[in-house]
């Protein structure tokens, strides 16, 4: 049931695209669209009259019809305590100001709905108790950016308010020097080359984002360098001017270079080349193993907050993504290497 003593909510205005199958139920279309929310929570909302249809309040079961206009609103309910938790961190650098952190594919980097254990914010709060506090009624203390989930690499944690502000700032004013590694379907044209495009949700589905018209999204610049060919695939080095909601995975879809395995942007099959025999066993079970896209973020550089100083840290492919590369360098003929 929704929280009713809560005062605060996610609000969503939806409309059904006029191309949009009809006959899906109310419930289920709203689940298909919203990130983070239960169908069961869906439902509570519409009991409470919390979701409007056209203006009317409907019920669960009725169909969506192409045209309507959804309104909804889930209540939020406070977050719970986050507490410390002994987990391993693969810290890369710390002073008393910062640390960087080489998250691991697979875990979330802050308490939300789903996941207020097992995140990096947790391990971090077990490692030291000096992390920045947030500004807003948050349970982010000292991340200053973001990786997805299923993202491996590089990110940088403030340990006091100031440091916090400032690299918030570098990043607002892209003062970071960021690169990324991504084995991607099909082969840029280039071996060097800029895509941009204005990035927001996907009009067709809400859980994804897409290159959407300048006035409907926020722009977004992404920086690729060819550092290996293989047949069918190819091995990226991409940097960021902006830091959008799946930037990297985004763009490179909406130029048919899907990044291999990536589930949510459809990297998880055969994109290009013979798609039979022993080389689709060969990805089906590298698929069932990987679990995740093919994305790491490699390398960070700034200013240090309280030295001036210019520092750059790297990491190292993980295991997954090196077994990835050997499994194409051996069967795929690489052209190129980096």
């Amino acid at each position: 049931m929704p929280n009713n003593n809560s005062d605060q909510f996610q609000e969503y205005h939806l409309k059904v695209p006029v191309n949009e199958t009809t006959g899906t139920r109310l419930d289920k279309y709203l689940a298909s669209q919203i990130d983070d929310t239960s169908r069961t929570k869906i439902q509570a909302a519409i009991k409470e009259g919390y979701v409007t249809v056209n203006g009317k309040e409907e019920k669960s079961s009725y169909n969506v019809e192409p045209g309507d206009v959804l309104d909804v609103r889930i209540p939020i309910p406070k977050p719970p305590e986050v507490t410390p938790e002994e987990i391993p961190l693969d810290i890369v650098y710390e002073d008393d100001d910062l640390l960087l952190v080489n998250k691991s594919a697979n875990m979330v980097v802050h308490p939300a709905t789903g996941n207020w254990s097992g995140t990096l914010v947790n391990g971090l709060m077990w490692h030291t108790d000096e992390l920045s506090e947030p500004e807003e009624d948050t349970v982010r203390p000292g991340i200053v950016h973001r990786l997805d989930k299923d993202t491996s690499g590089l990110l940088v944690v403030a340990k006091n308010d100031k440091t916090h502000r400032i690299l918030s700032k570098y990043f607002r004013e892209k003062d970071i020097e960021r690169t990324y590694w991504a084995i991607v379907w099909g082969t840029p044209e280039e071996k060097e080359g800029t895509i941009t495009g204005a990035i927001g949700r996907d009009p067709h589905n809400r859980k994804r984002m897409a290159v959407v018209p300048e006035d409907k999204g926020k722009s977004a610049t992404t920086h690729y360098k060819v550092l290996e060919y293989f047949d069918h695939l190819t091995l990226l080095e991409l940097k960021l001017e902006t830091g959008r909601t799946h930037q990297i995975r985004v763009h490179l879809a909406d130029n048919n270079l899907w990044v291999l395995g990536d589930k949510k942007y459809g990297g998880d099959s055969v994109r290009y080349g013979p798609n039979t025999g022993s080389r689709r066993q060969m990805f089906q079970n590298l698929f069932a193993s990987l679990q995740r896209q093919c994305l790491h973020a490699k390398t960070l550089g700034f200013e240090h907050p309280t030295t001036g100083e210019m520092v750059e840290f790297d990491s190292e492919l993980p295991g997954d993504f090196q077994q990835v590369l050997g499994m194409l360098r051996q069967n795929c003929k690489p052209k190129h290497i980096y």
